[in-house]
């Protein structure tokens, strides 16, 4: 596959999740398209899970692909914000990411949803 073509392949998907994450938290900002596996880009998987992070700036709700590329972030929040938007992510059906750590562009974060679960 050509870059641009990943390009317009991810944008589709990331902006997907990005709606959704739009219609539950009011904000959603598009982050990665493409990831690059075996030297090659390619576009961001079509699933959809639910994580969160926490930053210095605050806690983040992200949605990502199975390989826990970030497709979609809200913006940083405070703890209580984030468990409410988290818990309505959940509500609607989004299925929590499995693994342990997650992408957002070239940096890897801790994921900590389980402190936002009531």
């Amino acid at each position: 596959m050509q870059y641009f073509q990943a390009v317009q392949q991810g944008k589709k998907r990331a902006n997907e999740a990005q709606m959704k994450l739009f219609d539950i938290a009011g904000f959603a900002m598009l982050t990665l398209t493409t990831k690059k596996k075996d030297g090659k880009f390619i576009p961001v998987g079509e699933e959809i899970y639910s994580a969160a992070i926490k930053k210095p700036e605050g806690y983040v709700i992200i949605l990502v692909d199975a390989d826990g590329y970030t497709k979609t972030q809200s913006k940083d929040l405070e703890k209580e914000e984030a468990s409410e938007i988290y818990a309505k992510v959940r509500e609607s059906g989004i299925e929590e990411f499995p693994g342990k750590q997650i992408a957002i562009w070239t940096e890897m974060f801790d994921t900590i949803q389980s402190e936002l679960v009531k």
